[in-house]
């Protein structure tokens, strides 16, 4: 996939995925500060540092760890050792994600359309952050990889097993927020739309940006 990549494709690329995981952690920031519940990718750490010493950022960086584990797990000899590079990816993820969120929270909402407004800005940013990241073509954050992962061993299609590991997410962030804090924590109205809508959006996202590039090539 990446064998005839020049070096300055490479630099290119990585820049792309970098911005994206700016742009996505801004996003999850966003969602957020809206208070209406966080991104489905993002329940299990907001859950997590409501009841511990760690930010939102550094438990992304130990669930993506884990999820790098099941990985390697699952496909065993299979694994390419490529993929590690998900853990940079997830390290740089995290701590932009605690640097969005400490720039983020002069927002204030109030009214709940407010934080409506808020939240929807959220969805729009990740699904931009996730289009970036899969133009890239680098490499995937941990979530995706995992999924990718179990596709490759059982006879499930990859947008169902998507569903069901952020359904699986949002399972766990509800558990961890009922046992440690007696309620839920980061799930509500807003990750239900998130789980929906971003990637509706990315899709949409996708499809004018190869549009885009068919008609530049075609004018080339």
């Amino acid at each position: 996939m990446h064998a005839n990549w020049t070096k300055k494709d490479w630099i290119r690329h990585c820049l792309i995925l970098l911005l994206g995981l700016i742009v996505m952690a801004f996003g999850v920031a966003f969602s957020i500060e809206a208070n209406l519940g966080t991104s489905p990718i993002s329940s299990v750490p907001y859950a997590i540092s409501t009841f511990s010493p760690l930010t939102v950022g550094t438990a992304t960086i130990a669930m993506h760890c884990v999820l790098i584990a099941l990985q390697i797990l699952i496909l065993r000899k299979k694994y390419q050792p490529f993929q590690l590079l998900q853990l940079p990816v997830a390290i740089f993820f995290g701590y932009m994600t605690d640097f969005a969120i400490w720039v983020l929270q002069v927002i204030h909402c109030t009214a709940y359309w407010e934080r409506w407004i808020v939240c929807c800005i959220g969805i729009v940013v990740i699904a931009i952050g996730v289009t970036l990241e899969v133009i890239s073509n680098v490499v995937t954050l941990a979530g995706e990889g995992l999924v990718l992962a179990i596709c490759q061993v059982a006879p499930i299609r990859f947008g169902n097993m998507k569903v069901i590991f952020d359904v699986t997410l949002v399972g766990i962030a509800c558990i961890l927020g009922l046992i440690f804090t007696h309620q839920l924590q980061g799930v509500r109205e807003g990750t239900v739309a998130a789980a929906i809508f971003v990637g509706i959006l990315t899709k949409f996202f996708m499809k004018f940006y190869y549009r885009r590039l068919g008609r530049r090539n075609a004018a080339a």
